[in-house]
C-alpha cells in the first residue's frame, strides 16, 4: 500500500498497480494489456465531516490518472448529502466508467446512493439498503427559508432520480412515494432482482446478480 490517508469517518488507501498481460489467445500471440495505474480504495462511514480532513482525501483522488479506478467500500447510515454529493463530483471528474462500490455491510440514505454511483455494484449476502427522502433543517427569515427550501428540494429531486429512478431501481410511483416520506428497504435478493446490485461475494467468489438469485431458487 502506497498511502493511507483518513478524515472523520472514511479511510482512503491508494495502490500502485504494475502493468501486466492477459493472455487472449495464445496462438495467435493475442494479449490484453493492462497498464500501471493505480487503485484507489475507500471505506465509508458517516457523511457528516466537521473538520477539514476530508479535503485531503478528495485532493489526493483528483489526482487519479486516466486508468485508475476507485473502489468504495460502504458500511453507511448516510449523513449530509453536499459531502455525498462531493464523492459524485470526484467520480463524475476522475473515475467516470471506473467504480465499483461495495456494500458491507449497510447502504442507507446517503450511503444507499453513492452505492447506486458505481458502474459495478457489489454486495454480500447479508447487505441492505434503504432510500428515502432527506432531511433538513434551514435558519434565516422566512421569505429566505421559503425560497432556498424550493431551490434546494428542486435540486435534491433531480440528484435522487438520476441515481435512483433514471437507473431502474425505483419505479417513478415508487419514487413519488419515497419524496413523500416512504422508506424502501431492501435485502440482498431485492437488490439483486432490481439490478441494483450487479455482483455478489458468495461463498468466496464474486458472482453476477443473476447467478446468485439462480442459487436462491436451487435452495428453495
Amino acid at each position: 500500500m502506497d498511502k493511507e490517508l483518513s478524515s472523520e469517518a472514511h479511510t482512503l488507501y491508494t495502490e500502485t498497480i504494475n502493468e501486466k498481460k492477459e493472455v487472449v489467445d495464445k496462438e495467435k500471440f493475442l494479449y490484453k494489456v493492462y497498464p500501471k495505474h493505480k487503485r484507489y480504495r475507500m471505506y465509508i462511514g458517516r457523511f457528516f465531516e466537521q473538520k477539514k480532513g476530508l479535503h485531503a482525501v478528495f485532493n489526493e483522488l483528483r489526482e487519479a490518472k486516466e486508468h485508475d479506478y476507485l473502489e468504495l467500500y460502504i458500511n453507511s447510515p448516510g449523513g449530509i448529502v453536499n459531502e455525498g454529493q462531493q464523492f459524485y463530483n470526484i467520480i463524475q471528474e476522475k473515475f467516470y466508467g471506473r467504480v465499483a462500490t461495495f456494500l458491507d455491510n449497510s447502504g442507507y440514505s446517503m450511503g444507499a446512493l453513492l452505492f447506486c454511483m458505481g458502474d459495478k455494484r457489489v454486495i454480500y449476502p447479508h447487505s441492505d439498503i434503504m432510500f428515502h427522502n432527506y432531511n433538513a433543517m434551514f435558519v434565516g427569515k422566512g421569505g429566505e427559508i421559503k425560497s432556498r427550501v424550493k431551490h434546494r428540494d428542486k435540486l435534491l429531486k433531480t440528484f435522487f432520480k438520476e441515481l435512483v429512478v433514471d437507473k431502474g431501481f425505483l419505479a417513478k410511483d415508487e419514487f413519488n412515494k419515497m419524496i413523500l416520506g416512504k422508506d424502501f428497504w431492501f435485502n440482498a435478493k431485492q437488490m439483486c432482482k432490481r439490478k441494483i446490485a450487479t455482483h455478489v461475494i458468495y461463498q468466496g467468489k464474486e458472482i453476477k446478480a443473476q447467478e446468485y438469485l439462480k442459487i436462491l431458487k436451487k435452495k428453495k
